[in-house]
């Protein structure tokens, strides 16, 4: 397994690197056989695992924290915060009130001392991001993490804390993770190259797009499209597009001899802003299939034909955002004036 430098933090990290999503009550309730899954990614070479508070409501934390019994030193392990862990308004966001609770629910979950990478989960818009950095500044000087990032930041925002930690004199976001795949380019346009211009590691999720570029012939009978049947409706017009767009890629890898989930993190590799993808398997066959992309390459031909399917810097449904909608989009009363 291939390694890079994450950022500016000095840290190496495979390019492939474990999204543990899927293990717990959102995935495989299977506790003994995540931590079989887990150690199966260790042994192939991957040594980031990426995980999250809101995962399960901390049960993913919990797993990896077993699977990661005896191997702690050889393991770069992110978590994240910031997304609602219950109903109280409280117990969510970029505040430093919520921030030290979270972190030390996190760290008790996966019973470990520190945390590699801390992100902020969502960016957080009625807090100042100069709270957010001092707090996570704090826990960096404490030896609680290593390191913070961010997560599904707009350019204008990781641009607003670059300048605001300089400001205040606080540590910066050194990473940031983003949604990437063949359907989900928007990052293209303004956030990858904002990200390198502030020397941050980008680690991406969802390379196949939540199972659109799984190489499954019925898309619908995934685990993903039994929560959520709408999205992957070919009939529907963004269903349509999808998998017009899947009709023609798995006519390139047809001809290329590779499948279509190695198309998927091969493409995600291949951008410069990237330092490791995320793949969130569910079992060992996932797994097996998914580190089987590892070593493939593709050619500046290959990929000029997967701009003509998907044109760069563009989303084949926009509503593939995962909740990082700006709130202005979502409240009409922050885009009027009043009567």
């Amino acid at each position: 397994m291939r390694r890079r430098i994450l950022g500016t933090t000095g840290i190496s990290v495979s390019e492939l690197a474990l999204g543990a999503m899927m293990f717990g009550s959102m995935g495989n309730t299977d506790h003994e056989d995540s931590v079989r899954v887990i150690h199966r990614a260790l042994d192939a070479g991957i040594n980031l695992i990426d995980t999250a508070d809101v995962y399960s409501r901390g049960e993913g934390e919990e797993i990896v924290g077993k699977a990661i019994k005896g191997r702690r030193d050889d393991i770069v392990l992110a978590s994240k915060f910031g997304l609602p862990m219950s109903d109280d308004p409280n117990c969510r966001g970029g505040s430093r009130r919520w921030i030290t609770r979270a972190v030390e629910d996190s760290l008790r979950r996966l019973d470990t001392d520190y945390i590699d990478l801390y992100q902020m989960h969502r960016p957080d818009h009625e807090t100042d991001v100069a709270e957010t950095l001092a707090a996570l500044t704090d826990l960096v000087r404490a030896g609680k993490i290593r390191a913070f990032g961010s997560s599904m930041f707009a350019a204008e925002l990781i641009t607003e804390a670059q300048w605001t930690a300089e400001r205040h004199t606080t540590y910066r976001f050194q990473t940031e993770q983003r949604m990437y795949s063949i359907f989900t380019r928007q990052a293209e346009a303004a956030v990858f190259p904002t990200a390198q211009r502030h020397g941050m590691g980008v680690l991406t999720f969802s390379p196949l797009n939540g199972g659109w570029l799984s190489g499954r012939a019925d898309v619908s009978s995934g685990h993903r499209a039994s929560v959520q049947p709408s999205m992957y409706d070919p009939t529907t017009p963004t269903g349509g597009t999808k998998a017009a767009a899947v009709a023609r890629l798995t006519e390139l890898v047809g001809e290329m001899g590779i499948t279509l989930p190695q198309l998927a993190i091969a493409f995600a590799r291949s951008h410069p802003a990237v330092t490791a993808v995320l793949i969130g398997p569910r079992t060992a066959e996932q797994l097996d299939g998914l580190l089987s992309g590892a070593d493939v390459d593709l050619t500046d031909d290959v990929l000029d034909r997967i701009d003509a399917i998907v044109p760069p810097g563009t989303d084949l449904n926009p509503g593939d955002n995962y909740g990082a909608t700006p709130p202005a989009l979502l409240d009409a009363r922050l885009r009027r004036r009043g009567a």
